[in-house]
């Protein structure tokens, strides 16, 4: 991987990669200003949704964000009854995060109109395409968690 070419391809690589990740971001503004919450509240929601209950500590290292600003997040979701505090059962000194069902219903939505949007943009791929796309994706990804 270290001749001219492959370092051309690389720029190409990530210059497309950087220019993808600006597109679904917008995308995903733009279906979520049909929602009651903000980008920084969907990143959030989306994380309990995935991995379940955290304390605001661990919703904060996963956001990159300070605990504070986490916090602040979190009042701003309990009011709209998207997220509920609840002490832990095992623990009554720590209070984990879990989301309601309201905050479930809209990440489940955002999603699918998330997948729907990419869905359309691969409709000219091929099947074969659309996997070797996707194996090379779960690839790099792993990579990235690796190192």
């Amino acid at each position: 991987m270290h001749d001219s070419k492959s370092f051309e391809n690389i720029a190409d690589i990530e210059k497309s990669m950087r220019h993808i990740s600006a597109i679904i971001k917008q995308k995903g503004r733009e279906i979520l200003n049909q929602y009651t919450i903000t980008p920084p509240q969907f990143v959030g929601l989306q994380w309990l949704y995935e991995f379940g209950d955290m304390t605001i500590g661990e919703l904060s290292t996963k956001m990159y964000l300070a605990c504070s600003t986490t916090t602040d997040l979190v009042d701003r979701m309990e009011k709209n009854n998207l997220v509920e505090r609840v002490k832990d059962p095992s623990d009554r000194r720590v209070v984990r995060i879990h989301l309601q069902p309201e905050g479930e219903r809209i990440i489940q939505e955002v999603i699918k109109k998330r997948q729907e949007y990419l869905q359309s943009m691969l409709s000219s791929f091929t099947t074969e395409e659309v996997d070797i796309f996707e194996r090379s994706l779960v690839k790099l990804q792993q990579e990235m968690k690796r190192k």
